[in-house]
Order: structure tokens, then sequence, then C-alpha cells
């Protein structure tokens, strides 16, 4: 296999034939001497310039904050957020599509290096690792989807028992929903695979974040006169975050990363990426609260 030595035997070869060819022209010494030292200092850079690190960054499909489209387009909050790290830091960036419960997976495994998107939980902060604070900060509710021809009511937390309800696989609710084993979840793909399940009667309902899924039903295009909300809710303030892989966050990148999060939230930077999405301002006070 060639190496760059390798390269730079062949380059300082090819060197010296041509000042000997310079001599034989009659090119003065002092000429030949700067022409010299401008190959050799090309001929080191050459050999001895470091690459730009490489960041591996998951994305889902779940507009408006990541937006995969099939010819490899990619675009979203968290598309923005990376652009705007690359201004002040030197990286390069390798956007992945894959589904959601994959980009969990990759991220565990440290096939990836960054997943946006995600909620901060104990069970997760053991495989990876979350910058602070979210990018995201939505005082939202998290409501349950049924097909417009149902038959049935959802008033209370009680109701939900007996329906097939669609979750996305590893994605993560209220804690009531979450650890109720009672419950007959369905896991789907995606967020818009769930919906897909509910249009064809594979379940009675799908949970999902009003605002998110709402928002994103515009991005989709979804039949929205099929689908209703039921009337019980759960309100909550949900934190969407950067993770990062544990082995990326060993990194003097990683601690950049923070940094440049920590002075957008400050300057106000971050919320103007993020109303760009109609989404709410990211501040101190919103983060803390």
């Amino acid at each position: 296999m060639t190496t760059l030595y390798d390269i730079f035997v062949v380059f300082m070869t090819l060197t010296c034939l041509s000042l000997s060819k310079m001599s034989e022209l009659g090119v003065s010494s002092p000429l030949r001497q700067y022409f010299t030292y401008l190959l050799l200092l090309l001929g080191t850079g050459a050999v001895f310039a470091s690459p730009l690190p490489k960041v591996t960054v998951g994305l889902d499909h779940a507009p408006p904050y990541s937006i995969a489209t099939k010819d490899g387009k990619f675009s979203g909050v968290v598309v923005d957020i990376m652009r705007d790290m690359q201004k002040s830091l030197p990286f390069r960036v390798d956007f992945v599509a894959c589904p959601f419960p994959r980009c969990v997976k990759m991220l565990q495994q440290n096939e990836i290096d960054v997943k946006g998107g995600l909620i901060r939980t104990a069970k997760r902060e053991k495989t990876m690792h979350f910058l602070t604070p979210p990018y995201m900060v939505l005082t939202s509710s998290f409501v349950f989807y049924a097909r417009a021809s149902s038959l049935f009511t959802v008033n209370k937390y009680q109701d939900l028992r007996g329906k097939r309800i669609a979750v996305t696989r590893g994605a993560v609710h209220f804690p009531r929903f979450d650890q109720d084993k009672r419950l007959l979840k369905v896991e789907a793909l995606s967020e818009n695979n769930a919906f897909e399940m509910l249009l064809k009667g594979r379940v009675e309902l799908v949970i999902g974040v009003e605002d998110t899924a709402d928002n994103a039903s515009v991005f989709l295009h979804r039949p929205t006169k099929q689908i209703i909300k039921m009337p019980y809710r759960f309100d909550d303030v949900i934190y969407g975050h950067l993770a990062l892989s544990k082995q990326f966050a060993n990194t003097e990148l990683a601690r950049q990363f923070q940094e440049h999060l920590n002075a957008i939230v400050e300057n106000g930077r971050l919320s103007e990426l993020v109303k760009v999405y109609n989404l709410p301002p990211v501040t101190k006070v919103n983060v803390n609260n």
C-alpha cells in the first residue's frame, strides 16, 4: 500500500531532477535555493497536514427537527445546528439516514457520533452523553390520535386499557405510560410509520407530542381529516437534546461542541436557528425553569 512517505520520496526525487535541469539551463544559485525551500514547504505540508476529523450524525425523518429525503438531502434543526458549529470548529460532518430506533442503537454502539431529538433519561445516560442545555424546549402535551371513524373516546388515562397503541421503538414519553406494562403497545419504526399503522387499522391509537406531531403532519402531508385527537392528554415540558456517543464524548472536539452550544444559547443564536421552524426560543430562563 502506498504511504504518504512513499509519495514524499517520489516528490523529492522529481524535485531533485528538476533542480538539476535548472542548473543545466543556467538558473542562478540563489533562485535554485529559493525554489528548493518552496518545494520543501509544499512537500512537508502534504505529508504532515492533518485531515479534519469527521463527525457522523444520525438523522431519522422527524420534521422539523431532522429531515432526510429519499434522494439523500438533509435539513432541519439538527442539520442547521451542526452547520453553525462548523463555522467556528474544524470538522467535517457526515449525515447518515436511519430509522429512529436504529439511530439510537448506532449511537449506543459508537457507530455514529451525534443524534438529535432525544429526551434525557437516567437509563439513556448509561449508554450516551447528553449535551446541555437542550436545543428544544416545548411546553406541550402527549396526546393520543385515533381514526376519525373510531367509535370510542379516551377521556382519562384508564380508557387507554385494551387499545392497541402505536409507539415509536426506543422513544420515551411520560413515566406512567412508559412503565405501564398493562397497556397494549405496538412498536413502530417511526412516528410516520405509527400513523400508517393507525390508518390501516392495525392499531387504535398513536401517542405523540402534540406540537411536533402536528408540525410533522404539514411536512408529511398526512390526511389529517382522517385523524382525530382524543380528549385525554398529559401536559409536560419536553426537552430535546443533542446526544453524543460515549466514545466521541471523550474527545476534545466534543468538549468544543459543548462550549459552542453554551455560547449560542447565551448570545441568542440558537433561538434564531429554531425560530425558522416555528419553535420557541431557547434561553437560560426557560431551560432552568
